[in-house]
C-alpha cells in the first residue's frame, strides 16, 4: 500500500489521557502520509472510538459527522466543577442532595428526543471569534446559545449514590457532560462527568476497533493498520445508494450530470461501480440532475 492508493477508515480505541490529534499523528506517521483527519473529536480525558479518515475518506467527514455516537458515561452527584467534569478542581457541596432511583428515572425522561442543550463552557465552540473553553481558563465570561440536539436513547445501567451510570446514543453535536449537568439541575443538586467512553460512532464500533498501541512506525504497526482499514462505503450507510454503469461512471467522472430516478431519496447519493466501491457521492442539482462531489473514480481499489 502506497502514499498514492491509501484511501480507507480506521477505527481507532483511544486511551484516556491521550488527544484525538494524538491518534491521527500515528497514523500519519506509520502509513507516512498527511492525509489524514479524524470524523469528531474526543476529549483527552475520555476514552473509546476514534474514526480516523485517509486519503479520499477525509472527504466523507461531514457524512460521519451525520450519523449518531453511543456513550458509556459516569456520572458523580453533589460536586459541579467549572469544565462539568474532572478536568478542573471540583467543587463538593456541603448537604448535598440525594435523588431517589425513581426521581432520576423521571429527571431522564425530559432528556430523551429532541432538546435544546446549552454548550458546555469548556468546550471548542468559539465566541467572538475564539474558543470558549480558553476564555474560559482565562476567568472571562462565556455566553452560548442553546442548540438543538436528539438523544434517541439513555437509559441506567448503575446508580448507587452519588455516582450514576449511563448509555447513551445522541446526534453529533451532542455534549454528554452537559446531560449530567441538565440532570443534576432537575433533580435540585450537581454533578460532574466521571468517566466516558464512545462506544460507536454510526457503523464503527469499540469492538471492532484497534488499539492505539498497536499503532507504530514499524513493519508490525504498518501490518495492523493495513488489516484494520474499511473501505470508504462504510462511512455512508445512511445514505441511499446508486449503483452506476460503466457509461455513468465515465460520464460523471468527467463533471457530467446523471438524470433523476424516482426510486433514489434524499440530497445526496452513494454512488457505486458495478463493483459495490464507492466512486463518490452524488449531489442532487436544483435542475433535479446529480453531480458527482466529491469523485473518487480515480481512487485506489480499496476504496
Amino acid at each position: 500500500m502506497t502514499q498514492s492508493n491509501i484511501h480507507g477508515v480506521i477505527v481507532v480505541d483511544k486511551p484516556p489521557g491521550v488527544t484525538s490529534r494524538r491518534v491521527v499523528d500515528c497514523v500519519s506517521r506509520t502509513l507516512a502520509t498527511k492525509a489524514v483527519g479524524h470524523a469528531g473529536t474526543l476529549d483527552p480525558l475520555a476514552a473509546g472510538v476514534v474514526v480516523v479518515c485517509v486519503g479520499n475518506a477525509t472527504k466523507l467527514v461531514d457524512f460521519i459527522h451525520q450519523q449518531e455516537k453511543a456513550y458509556s458515561v459516569s456520572f458523580l452527584f453533589g460536586r459541579s466543577s467549572p469544565s462539568d467534569d474532572l478536568e478542573t478542581e471540583p467543587t463538593i457541596e456541603k448537604e448535598p442532595k440525594c435523588p431517589s432511583f425513581d426521581q432520576v428515572v423521571e429527571a431522564i425522561r425530559n432528556q430523551r428526543g429532541v432538546i435544546q442543550q446549552l454548550p458546555c463552557v469548556y468546550s471548542a465552540k468559539k465566541v467572538g471569534g475564539k474558543r470558549a473553553y480558553k476564555l474560559a481558563r482565562l476567568g472571562k465570561p462565556v455566553t452560548l446559545k442553546p442548540k438543538e440536539v436528539r438523544i434517541s436513547h439513555l437509559e441506567i445501567t448503575s446508580y448507587a449514590w452519588p455516582k450514576l451510570e449511563l448509555t447513551i446514543v445522541c446526534s453529533s453535536g451532542t455534549f454528554v457532560r452537559a446531560i449530567g449537568r441538565d440532570l443534576a439541575e432537575e433533580l435540585g443538586t450537581t454533578a460532574v462527568m466521571e468517566t466516558l467512553v464512545r462506544t460507536a460512532v454510526g457503523p464503527y464500533k469499540l469492538s471492532e476497533s484497534l488499539p492505539l498501541a498497536a499503532i507504530t512506525p514499524s513493519e508490525t504497526g504498518q501490518k495492523s493498520l493495513k488489516s484494520a482499514f474499511l473501505p470508504l462505503v462504510s462511512a455512508v450507510p445512511h445514505l441511499s445508494k446508486r449503483v452506476l454503469t460503466p457509461f455513468e461512471t465515465d460520464h460523471a467522472s468527467r463533471g457530467g450530470h446523471l438524470e433523476n430516478t424516482p426510486d433514489i431519496v434524499g440530497e445526496c447519493v452513494a454512488a457505486l461501480d458495478e463493483e459495490g466501491n464507492l466512486v463518490g457521492v452524488l449531489k442532487k442539482l436544483a435542475s433535479g440532475g446529480w453531480r458527482l462531489r466529491p469523485n473518487f473514480i480515480d481512487s485506489s481499489p480499496h476504496s
